[in-house]
């Protein structure tokens, strides 16, 4: 029998459950178990369980056939648990290490304790840490040993929580305790099992990382009718006191309680509907009058008055002191907003004029890379969108130094127009493969698809911020621009978990598949051979691709390859496609290499794509290229000579020289003997591409654009369904291409 039990629900949190279960699975604490709860959650968090289970016994899973909420999730957890101790961790927050040996350590000293009150501290997404601001509490009952509530009543005070406590297992089953249904269920647990128990003992120390959600995750942070669900808990916990006399003496510390409980949610704003506060306010006062201890003394200062409005149902005097707040701070905030205007060019105020006109439900602007040209899923989806409604009109974004790049026919827009920015105003979609411009306002109405252009091995969003020689971006400014997605692309259940923890707003996520990869998956021969035609690449040439991604530490393209001495080694019968980062700009070394015709410099074509299907395989470092060209299902070299560097400086999601796509070279000596020997296309080298194919190309079958155009712009419920990736093709190779046509 473990000596703890945790009890992990899970719902909705594939972003955040890895990194809970392996703060667990990673304690120097070992002699425990976790009973993970599957809630029933749409998105991939039961499979990730069953993941960790198949390689840790400690973890057992438990699916449930329909969702039931997280309290009662957790009573389906506690009803497996065979621990001395009961713990309780959500799913989105973490332990801190060593958490597991002090809790053990603390419950042995204290000789048993019914409940272990430990300490937690808040995170925030731009790495903040605060402690419990009630620490103090915790300190000084620390030393206190072991003590009845009676004697420690300000652990009352404490945050209504159950996972910063331990709770002895026996003591949970004698009283029969269960977390009921609703949104406040942790009120009645903490309060009826605190005063209930009689030995309860404090470890001060942080032993959680409670994380705050900017977006979802926390009722706290909905304005909804929801916070109704309060007046049940209480009356619960009341219900609770009446079956047990010897309890009476809480009453009044449980009236306290239930007061201020009510009257935060009346005084934080965004959580009640307008229309919802005085039905709200009338509740409370009923349960007020109809709890009230006899003898019961009122706070003084205004929390009093507060308590007295209650007292007397003056829903009408308690709108006036908020309303005087309010003016306070309305005034402020106009002042503020003159002050802006006042500085705004003649620009914005176009654009605002833009504004108030109403919204074109037939105008779509796209735009790609910083409106560097078309390209990537914005450029598939607006193909795919003219195919299906033709009656949407596509206008794309784009620089006015970038203007060469988009193909003859397609509307373009150049930035920081005044056509530029009337499209912004009024287009009723707004789709970006990265992020449009932090003045662009989100209109009610409007609908912004955040694409993406990669898989991410290299640290995104919030992430980047434990690297920060990697980025100087400003992450509240990024946060504030995300907030304007309403779709979120995703190839992969992979990416999906990382886009929704490092860009955590209030988004839907699309699991369609990449867009711009659909013609690797749907392209013909013919496709393959005019790509090649158009690099005038020979019958009988094999083609390296050679894509390197950005490295933050370089200021300008620095090609790491000797590619004059590559492409000598190699023999006539190679050509070098060579294709800089588009954060670089032309390489004077790169013209005097395709000078001298010993490689094909690729960096100023449009359409990547069209270069893969023309390559016979990729030679890259770290750049998202690797994700998409394993659609082809052709060979992947890796060439990593700064990873040691590199994953240091920028970090990655997982390390890339123990799960390649392919073969991996560390030195041009060791690429030169990997490329003439052939184990490039060896079969170890189709192993390893076959089972990073299967992890990272996982709903890229040919249909993504067509799931996108149906989902967002048609409006059509659900999404297309994925073909098996045992029925899905791919283009053909080049020798496939190029093989003689037998005739019959």
């Amino acid at each position: 029998m473990p000596r703890l039990t945790l009890v992990v629900p899970a719902y909705n949190v594939q972003g955040y459950l890895r990194e809970c279960l392996d703060s667990v699975l990673q304690q120097d604490f070992t002699d425990f178990e976790i009973i993970a709860v599957d809630d029933c959650s749409p998105d991939a968090s039961g499979a990730i369980l069953d993941e960790y289970a198949a390689l840790d016994s400690r973890v057992r899973v438990l699916h449930l056939p329909e969702n039931i909420g997280l309290g009662r999730a957790r009573n389906a957890g506690m009803e497996q648990a065979t621990g001395d101790y009961l713990l309780f961790l959500d799913s989105d927050d973490h332990l801190t290490p060593g958490a597991l040996s002090a809790v053990a350590a603390r419950l042995e000293e204290t000789a048993e304790p019914d409940i272990l009150v430990y300490d937690y501290a808040r995170t925030y997404w731009d790495g903040t840490v605060r402690r419990n601001l009630l620490g103090a509490v915790l300190e000084k009952s620390a030393a206190a040993g072991v003590f009845p509530p009676a004697e420690r009543p300000e652990l009352l005070d404490l945050l209504q929580i159950a996972w910063n406590k331990a709770y002895r297992r026996e003591f949970v089953e004698r009283h029969r305790f269960r977390f009921p249904p609703g949104y406040y269920e942790d009120a009645p647990w903490t309060f009826s099992s605190l005063i209930t128990a009689e030995r309860i003992a404090v470890l001060d120390r942080i032993c959680v990382l409670y994380r705050q959600r900017r977006e979802g995750g926390n009722i706290l942070n909905t304005r909804s009718r929801k916070h109704f669900d309060v007046f049940d808990q209480y009356s619960r916990l009341f219900a609770y006191l009446d079956e047990h006399p010897e309890l009476d003496q809480w009453r009044p510390e449980m009236f306290r309680k239930m007061v201020d409980h009510y009257l935060t949610v009346l005084d934080r704003p965004g959580r009640l509907p307008r229309n919802a506060r005085a039905e709200f306010f009338h509740r409370a006062a009923a349960d007020y009058r109809r709890l009230l201890p006899r003898g019961f003394e009122r706070p003084a200062g205004v929390r009093g008055y507060k308590y007295q409005l209650l007292a007397l149902d003056s829903y009408a005097a308690l709108a006036g002191m908020k309303a005087v707040g309010k003016a306070h701070r309305s005034a402020r905030s106009q002042s503020r907003k003159q002050l802006v205007r006042a500085k705004r060019t003649a620009m914005n105020l176009h654009y605002r004029s833009q504004l108030r006109l109403p919204l074109d439900g037939n105008l779509a602007v796209f735009s790609a890379y910083w409106s560097r040209g078309y390209a990537c899923n914005p450029a598939a989806i607006d193909a795919e969108l003219a195919r299906l409604a033709p009656r949407i009109r596509r206008v794309w974004a784009v620089r006015p130094e970038h203007a060469g790049r988009v193909p003859e026919g397609v509307d373009v827009v150049h930035v920081g127009s005044r056509e530029y920015w009337a499209a912004l105003a009024r287009a009723k979609y707004l789709v970006n493969n990265v992020n449009f411009a932090d003045a662009v306002a989100k209109r009610q109405g409007q609908i912004h698809l955040q694409t993406h252009h990669g898989t991410p091995l290299k640290t995104m969003g919030l992430d980047q911020q434990k690297y920060p020689a990697s980025t100087s971006m400003n992450f509240g400014d990024l946060l504030r621009r995300c907030d304007r997605w309403d779709y979120s692309l995703s190839s992969n259940r992979f990416s999906t978990a990382v886009w929704e923890r490092v860009y955590p707003c209030s988004y839907e996520s699309l699991e369609t598949g990449y867009p711009r990869n659909d013609v690797l998956v749907n392209a013909t021969a013919e496709d393959v051979r005019e790509a090649r035609r158009e690099l005038g690449l020979d019958e009988g040439v094999t083609a390296f691709l050679y894509m390197p991604t950005h490295r933050e530490y370089q200021k300008e393209f620095t090609l790491r390859l000797d590619l004059a001495r590559l492409a000598e080694d190699l023999g006539p019968g190679v050509t070098l496609l060579v294709r800089g980062h588009y954060f670089y700009e032309p390489s004077p070394r790169l013209a005097e290499l395709q000078a001298a015709g010993r490689v094909v410099d690729v960096s100023a074509r449009p359409g990547v794509e069209r270069l893969y299907l023309a390559a016979d395989a990729l030679i890259t470092d770290y750049s998202s290229a690797m994700f998409d060209y394993a659609n082809l299902d052709r060979p992947i070299v890796t060439f990593a000579d700064d990873w040691d560097v590199y994953s240091v400086v920028r970090g990655t999601y997982f390390d890339l020289m123990a799960e390649p796509p392919g073969k991996v070279a560390r030195t041009q000596e060791e690429l030169t003997g990997l490329l003439r020997s052939g184990e490039w296309d060896s079969d170890e080298s189709a192993k390893l591409r076959s089972a990073f194919r299967r992890r990272f190309c996982e709903f890229d079958d040919g249909r993504a654009a067509e799931r996108v155009v149906r989902r967002v712009f048609l409006g059509e419920d659900g999404l297309l369904p994925l073909v098996p990736a045992g029925e899905r093709t791919h283009a053909p190779s080049p020798a496939q291409a190029l093989a003689p046509i037998e005739r019959v």
